[in-house]
């Protein structure tokens, strides 16, 4: 991989006073972090919200696919289920072991979207995007061919969960890959953290599902819902890689 990734330390997250660490990009991207005072607590708000999904959608759940290992968050929490995470850079999951305590030796190097194309039909019943380059979301996580893979490697009653960066208004690539998502799932939710503008980059969680898709929004880590504007179709051969 061409960036630089660094860990560092902070007395500080979100105004709070501790001590924490983080593993970050060289583009400032938080790829995520922990609390070394309390390191099984989850800090960052997008994993606690895909985790209560996970949780009230499912309760039973046991099989998950995981694209983007970050630091482990998601699959580390739930260390009695069955996780198998792609990560393209060795660094990452090197650091993931040696400064934020990952400890599961689940994680396969390599391209998320080949590897999944190597799991059995209708096992999964989660599937979690959180690959992220300088340019954001990899191009071939956002179209219908990926999409209509995740569907027939997910249960009939799983779902897909994307934690995308974007803007909550006017963002042509958000509108393009929710759109294109929505052509393969009968159901789909957008959820972001607030921001003073609709022009503010945010994260932002996109779910799609043949099942309807239930939350409870005091448990949602501050994401509230929001709605769209119809994009275009992103395909495999569309050659617009900056939208």
């Amino acid at each position: 991989m061409n960036h630089e990734i660094s860990v560092y330390e902070s007395t500080q997250l979100y105004g709070e006073i501790g001590k924490f660490r983080f593993l970050q990009f060289s583009d400032h991207a938080v790829q995520g972090a922990i609390d070394l005072n309390d390191p099984q607590r989850i800090v960052l708000e997008y994993p606690r919200a895909i985790i209560h999904m996970m949780k009230i959608n499912q309760p039973l759940f046991n099989n998950v696919f995981v694209i983007g290992h970050g630091i482990g968050t998601i699959a580390g929490h739930f260390s009695d289920k069955r996780f198998s995470v792609a990560e393209i850079d060795e660094k990452v999951v090197e650091l993931s072991r040696s400064f934020f305590g990952y400890l599961p030796n689940n994680v396969t190097v390599g391209d998320g979207r080949q590897l999944l194309e190597n799991e059995d039909n209708h096992t999964l019943d989660y599937i979690i995007l959180d690959a992220f380059t300088k340019k954001g979301t990899p191009f071939h996580f956002t179209t219908t061919d990926f999409f209509e893979l995740t569907k027939q490697k997910l249960t009939c009653q799983g779902a897909l969960f994307m934690n995308l960066m974007g803007k909550s208004r006017n963002d042509k690539l958000i509108n393009a890959i929710h759109t294109t998502l929505k052509e393969t799932y009968a159901y789909s939710k957008v959820f972001s953290l607030p921001a003073e503008k609709g022009t503010d980059i945010r994260n932002m969680v996109v779910i799609g599902s043949n099942k309807r898709i239930e939350f409870q929004p005091r448990e949602m880590a501050g994401f509230i819902e929001i709605e769209l504007s119809q994009g275009h179709i992103i395909r495999d051969h569309d050659s617009r890689r900056s939208l």
